[in-house]
This record gives C-alpha cells, structure tokens and sequence, in this order.
C-alpha cells in the first residue's frame, strides 16, 4: 500500500473515531469551558478553543474569544496537530510560510500554540489551542501546561462517552451532565437565581401509541428533530440538555422576563410541532422553576422541573411554574402510599371503624359499613378520603381489600355470637374487580370465620364496574351465585344508567349523599330522588340512602319508601367498643321511638 493510501485510510478511520464519539455540533459545555478558561489564563492571551478536526472544517466544542463556531480545515493549524498528533507553536505568523496568508493570519492572528487530542487508539481529534494577536515565544513549562490541558480535556471526552454523559440518540448532554453544571454552578455562581425550563415532548401513553403504530426507529427519529429544533430555539450559546426519553431541559439566559420568555418559546416550539404531521399527534408540555444555586441541590432542581411538568399536563396552556404547596402534597400522597405496605404489617395503625345503618320501616339497625382508618405513626390521623383514593389506584388496593375485608368479617363473627346478627358491607374497588380469583377468596374468608354469605354486602361503584365491563361482570356473577349481597356505592355520581344496571346481578343502591343532602331544597330534588328511589324498587333493588344529617331528610326518604338510611343523624362511624352498646341504646332511647314512627 501507497504512503498516500495509507494516510488517506487513517485519515478515515481517525475521522470515524471522532463521528463516534458524538462531539461534533454538540451544545457547549461547561466542563470543557472550564478547560479552555484556563488556558486563555494560563498563556494570558485572548482565544483559545478546543478544536475538532472534521473532514471539512475545524469545529469548535469550546471557544473562549470567538464568535464563530467553525473555520475551513484548510490551511488551519489545528488540521495540522490533528494530522501530525504534535504540538505545534507559530511564535508568528507573520513570518511562517505556511501560514502568513491563511485565514487566521489575514485575520490579525500572530501567535499558536496547539496540543493534540488524542484517543487511546492513537487518532488525534484535533487541537486544544491558544491564540494571540502578538508575537510571543513558548517556555517549556507552557508546552507542558499545553499538554496537560489537552490530556484533561480528552479525560472529559472519555468520561462522557464512557460513563454516560451524552446521550447517544440526540448528542447532546444528558441527566448526568446536567447535574454536574447545576453543582458547578452553585460553586462560580452561588447566589445567581436562575431560570431553568423543561420541555416534555408527549404524554408517555402518545409515545407507546406512536411506536406500536410506526416503530421505534420513528420515535428515535421524532426525539432527534425535536432536538434540532429546540436548538434552534434555545439558541447555539445555551446547552441543551436531554435529560430523559422525551424530556430536554435548558438554562435561560440571565435577566429574562419569565413570562414572556416562556411563552415565546411555547408558541415557537408549539407552531414548530404543527409544521409536522407528526407533532401534531403528540402534546408536549412545559415546566418552569426558579432557584438559587447555592440553596438547592441539583437534584432537587430537576424533581422541580419533574413536578412541575406533570401540573402542565392539567394546565389550560400545558405551562407550570413549580410550585411548593402542590409539590408537598404530591409528596405527601406518595409518602402515603411507600407507608401504607408497612401499616398493613403493623398492628397499631389500621383499623376499622363502623357506621350503622338503619332500617327506616321499623328504625332498627340492621348492618354496619365497614371503613379503615388510619394512624399514620407521623402524619397521625389522615382522613381516608385522603389517603384511599390514592391506595386504590396503587398495587396495595388488593391488600387494602383484603385487610378490610378479613377484619370486617372477624367483628361480624363475633356480633353473631354475642346475638347480633348484622349484614357488614365492605367496599370493593376497582382492581378487586379485575381479581380473577377474588370471587373464590371472598368465599375462603366467609368459610374461614363460619360466617354465611347473606351477612356480607360488598359495595362497588358503577366508575369501578365499568373499567373493565367484561371482567366486572364475571365477578359479580360469581359473588352473586355464591349468595353474597352486591350493592351499587355512591349511585348517581358515575354512569347513572338504572338501564344498564338492570343487567348487573345487584340487590342494593346506595344513592350518593350528594343528592340527599340536596333533599330539603326544594320540590325539583324531591322528585328527582323520589323518581330514583321509585326506579330502583321497580327495577327490584333494595334502596339506602347516604348522608342523612337531619331529622327532615328522614322524614322525606321515609315518606319516599327509601328502604335504609346511613348518616350522621342516627350515627357517626362508630369505634368497635362503641358500636358494642350503641345499637341496644339506640333502639331504647326516645329518639329511636320517635324515628320509628316517622
């Protein structure tokens, strides 16, 4: 092989190398910044650049004292340390041969000193330089600093590559990288409040959409235009960062209007994503927070960022400035969620409370609703409209159940011996529903304590039926075959459709206290709950009534033929040792006379 051929294939594989590493056209970045600030300092001149030798062009990751990013390879000396993989120093160009007329040189340039930037495989990627517009000489001493800047910066390079600090698919910095400006940051810039934007490209079910539909190679290519276009926007002097699989984050520049310069970048990148057929599948979505670098930690500064994004997606706007008090009760909610695993193991901070239910006919109480509380060792007492909606979309909602369920049961065994034959309602969510063996569990637990299925109700809301129609339907067929009583919870509040429920294998409907609430404000709720009672008794369903505060509400449901009642009037939910005497009290007492009259 040639000499020329040689060099013309080590000149390819030195420029794969370098396409390899994804530097080129990559944002700045501070850690190389630093390096380049140092050796500006240290040869007490004004420019210096790290320098990357592409096929065409010298390209600039760093640059201290230049505008431009990139000059022609030709006649530049850095393509010469890159060729040479040596130092090279033009004490002045005035007077070199080579270099008086090129493009530097023309430009006012007297003094280069250049270091290769060399990979363990031996392929110089180009130079860390420094120029200056005077003639000077070198002293060893500053060779030696040359080459000890220029190793540190292809540490950086390794160390990006090797332990993640660019992401392969976008080229640009990633979560890691981020971090480390933002703690470098609170070093050089303490106490500089700054601006810090993420941009969030699509909801993660749009994305699971796309792909299924087109491919993961089409969301690969989507994430690179969103990239390039966000680069534009932000601008070639700030870095982008690409933070997570469709999230970029961003410093703003200092000074900025917060408002106005959100919502410019909003409507650039939003009429950028409606230039694309593809963009306009997705929703993207913004979120802002302010901080000073030296009072909140880097990580800190991205779960802002995390939270405030996730409030844009309910945002009008789909914009979120981070707030505090809404971050404190996500946090709060999922503290409740890590501890409830933990409290169902416990035997001090679970239990269960019972509200009595009554008949209105005869005012004697019949059953109990069965309903947890819960002492959180902390937090104390956390009202379980807080803390059961959040358990019941989370894996712990079976358990839940079955806590609940086995508890219930336990109590109702012991009221059977002592006499006290009451039906236990117990409520049922959604992911019970979708238990393929929770029919046959719910029969195991009856078997165990020696309980028959007609002293148990479970209670399901039409929203929890109708997540999984099919599957809820066999579940209740089950439970209904095996003799279990099956009530609708909080009626009128879901689906609503007496048409639809006259096909669900149900004994009972519990009308939402929202409407008896509404009972004595006049004759148009009258009608509407007595047209829901008389509805219910035609189609067969037993019928209780929620939320009876006052004496007047049951007289009104009572003159409805309502069927039970459950509210704050007869009872408050009831600990066990109060629950042991209330209802012999209850049905003696002058106001159980006077209500079984009504």
């Amino acid at each position: 092989m040639s000499e020329t051929s040689r060099h013309e294939r080590f000149e390819e594989e030195r420029l794969s190398a370098l396409q390899q590493l994804n530097l080129l056209d990559t944002p700045p970045s501070e850690s190389f910044d630093r390096i380049t600030r140092m050796a500006s300092q240290i040869f007490n001149v004004p420019i210096s650049a790290v320098s990357l030798t592409d096929r065409d062009r010298q390209w600039f990751k760093s640059r201290v004292g230049v505008d431009h990013c990139s000059i022609p390879r030709e006649k530049a000396p850095c393509g010469q340390v890159a060729e040479t993989a040596d130092v090279l120093v033009i004490s002045d160009f005035a007077r070199d041969a080579c270099y008086a007329d090129s493009l530097l040189g023309r430009s006012g340039i007297r003094f280069y000193a250049g270091a290769p930037l060399v990979t363990r495989e031996g392929y110089s990627l180009g130079a860390l330089c420094v120029l200056g517009t005077e003639p000077r000489s070198v002293a060893e001493s500053e060779v030696a600093a040359l080459k000890d800047l220029a190793a540190m910066v292809m540490a950086q390079i390794e160390l990006q590559h090797a332990f993640g600090r660019i992401d392969s698919l976008s080229g640009l910095p990633n979560r890691n990288q981020f971090l480390d400006d933002l703690a470098d940051l609170a070093v050089e810039r303490p106490n500089e409040d700054r601006l810090v934007i993420l941009v969030d490209l699509a909801r993660p079910e749009q994305i699971s959409a796309y792909a299924r539909v087109m491919g993961p190679a089409r969301v690969d290519d989507l994430v690179r235009d969103a990239a390039r276009e966000l680069r534009r926007l932000v601008g070639q002097e700030r870095t982008l960062y690409h933070t997570a699989a469709t999230q970029f984050v961003f410093l703003a520049p200092q000074d900025v209007q917060q408002d106005d310069y959100v919502r410019r970048l909003m409507e650039g990148h939003q009429g950028a994503r409606q230039r694309s057929m593809t963009g306009m599948l997705l929703t993207s979505a913004i979120g802002v927070t302010v901080f000073t670098p030296h009072e909140t930690g880097p990580q800190d500064v991205l779960r802002a960022l995390y939270s405030a994004v996730q409030d844009a997606r309910t945002s009008p706007d789909l914009v979120s400035v981070y707030s505090s008090v809404a971050d404190e009760a996500y946090q709060r909610r999922y503290r409740l969620l890590q501890d409830f695993g933990p409290a169902l193991l416990a035997d001090d901070q679970l239990r269960l409370v019972f509200q009595p239910r009554i008949d209105l006919p005869t005012g004697r109480c019949i059953g109990a609703e069965a309903l947890l509380r819960w002492n959180h060792p902390v937090l104390g007492a956390v009202s379980p409209g807080e803390f059961v909606p959040v358990i019941e979309h989370s894996p712990h909602a079976q358990a839940m159940t079955a806590f609940v369920l086995e508890t219930a049961l336990v109590q109702a065994r012991r009221w059977q011996e002592a006499g006290r034959r009451l039906v236990v309602s117990v409520n049922v969510s959604a992911a019970n529903l979708h238990e393929t063996s929770f029919g046959n569990s719910v029969q195991a637990v009856l078997q165990r304590h020696g309980l028959a299925p007609e002293h148990l109700e479970l209670e399901v809301t039409e929203s929890s039926v109708m997540q999984d129609a099919d599957e809820g339907r066999r579940q209740l067929d089950a439970l209904a075959a095996a003799g279990i009583r099956l009530a609708i919870d909080d009626f009128g509040t879901g689906y609503s459709s007496l048409a639809y429920l006259q096909d669900l294998p149900v004994h009972v409907v519990k009308i939402d206290q929202s409407f008896v609430r509404k009972l004595a404000d006049g004759e148009r709720e009258h009608s509407l709950l007595r047209s829901m009672i008389g509805l219910s008794h035609d189609l067969g369903y037993r019928v209780v009534a929620e939320g009876v505060e006052t004496g007047e509400v049951a007289e009104l449901l009572k003159a409805m033929n309502c069927d039970e009642v459950q509210g704050y009037f007869f009872a408050r939910p009831l600990e066990v040792s109060q629950f042991a005497a209330w209802p012999q009290e209850y049905e003696r007492s002058d106001r159980c006379e006077q209500q079984s009259g009504v």
